[in-house]
């Protein structure tokens, strides 16, 4: 697990190689990775977009935005978690992922840049 706190929300990632949805003779290397947001602060928080940056081994670095995350905004309270899992696409079988919630606090209406903890992904195949 990979895990940090930026504005006392509390970040988690668990990744994971998908051998099932993966095929290393076509360079398709699948990736799922679970996330859980915690909210350890005292203000109501809304997920607003995320920015990831990927790399991969031998392809180099690719970034990616957009809203929210799995196509949902939430509101995490005080003292709750919000947890979601999604895939990401490695054609070298290795690489690493980086990134940033952009959240907004609901009770000063300040935008907060929440880290994501670098985690790495390493496919079984390659790593035997």
């Amino acid at each position: 697990m990979f895990s940090t706190t930026t504005f006392d929300i509390k970040v988690s990632v668990v990744p994971q190689y998908d051998i099932k949805n993966s095929f290393p003779a076509e360079n398709r290397f699948v990736f799922r990775y679970n996330i859980s947001i915690e909210n350890l602060g005292r203000d109501s928080i809304k997920l607003l977009s995320r920015k990831w940056l990927i790399f991969d081994l031998g392809f180099g670095f690719t970034e990616v935005a957009g809203e929210g995350v799995i196509g949902l905004t939430p509101i995490i309270e005080p003292g709750e978690n919000f947890t979601y899992f999604s895939n990401v696409l490695l054609r070298s079988g290795v690489g690493s992922m980086s990134g940033i919630f952009f959240c907004k606090n609901l009770i000063t209406h300040e935008t907060l840049e929440i880290e994501v903890p670098k985690f790495n992904l390493v496919s079984e195949v390659l790593s035997n």
